[in-house]
């Protein structure tokens, strides 16, 4: 696992060569952000598709990439991030500015059962369930044994065979976000949402899964 992340960090470094903004950005990679399997991935989404409407669930390192990258290159591009600790985004906007068109929304997490297990969720994100994204990464809240990052399913669940959309979930080596994914799967084919998936493994692995506009997510 440790060469293929050196591996998915040299193809990250020499992915974002020629762009100096994203070449500059001090970045904490790995631990509790995401690992270079993550941005690798997450840099293509954004460069090759240049999402105009992202939805974050978990403020971090993934939050400086996205707001530097539309900055620089996709000023047009609306990036919502919701966060669940108040201190927690104080602290991060006193050392980063977050792009003109970024912006922090805080849900407190609350407890809800799944199929009898207990998971965390975001309290408020019925509030923005009902506007359409091209782009839902969902990093956070902090991991759950079973059915973990729910909020993943909730989203999933408003989505329509019309619809087109990218959702790209962290830690997919984890038992509980492959519930939390079988799920959405199951939700897509009763609906008959046609859906392309791919999975990229370093030190931690990726899921992302795109919709048919999309459907080159399989090809990174």
């Amino acid at each position: 696992m440790q060469n293929k992340e050196i591996i998915w960090a040299q193809i990250f470094h020499d992915s974002i060569k020629g762009k100096p903004v994203l070449e500059n950005l001090p970045l904490f990679v790995g631990r509790w952000a995401g690992n270079y399997t993550l941005f690798y991935v997450l840099y293509r989404i954004l460069n090759d598709f240049r999402p105009e409407r992202i939805l974050e669930l978990g403020l971090g390192e993934s939050s400086k990439f996205i707001s530097v990258f539309n900055q620089a290159y996709s000023k047009k591009s609306n990036h919502l991030i919701i966060e669940q600790d108040e201190v927690w985004k104080n602290n991060f906007i006193k050392d980063f500015e977050l792009s003109d068109n970024a912006e922090i929304f805080i849900s407190p997490l609350k407890m809800e059962y799944v199929k009898d297990n207990e998971v965390k969720v975001y309290s408020s994100l019925n509030k923005v369930l009902s506007q359409k994204f091209d782009f839902y990464l969902i990093d956070g809240p902090n991991g759950s044994s079973k059915y973990s990052r729910y909020d993943a399913f909730k989203i999933a669940k408003q989505f329509n065979p019309e619809d087109n959309f990218i959702l790209l979930i962290d830690d997919f080596e984890r038992e509980g976000e492959k519930d939390t994914v079988n799920l959405i799967r199951s939700e897509f084919q009763k609906k008959k949402i046609e859906f392309y998936t791919a999975v990229y493994t370093g030190l931690k692995s990726v899921l992302v899964i795109g919709s048919k506009k999309y459907k080159n997510v399989q090809n990174f």
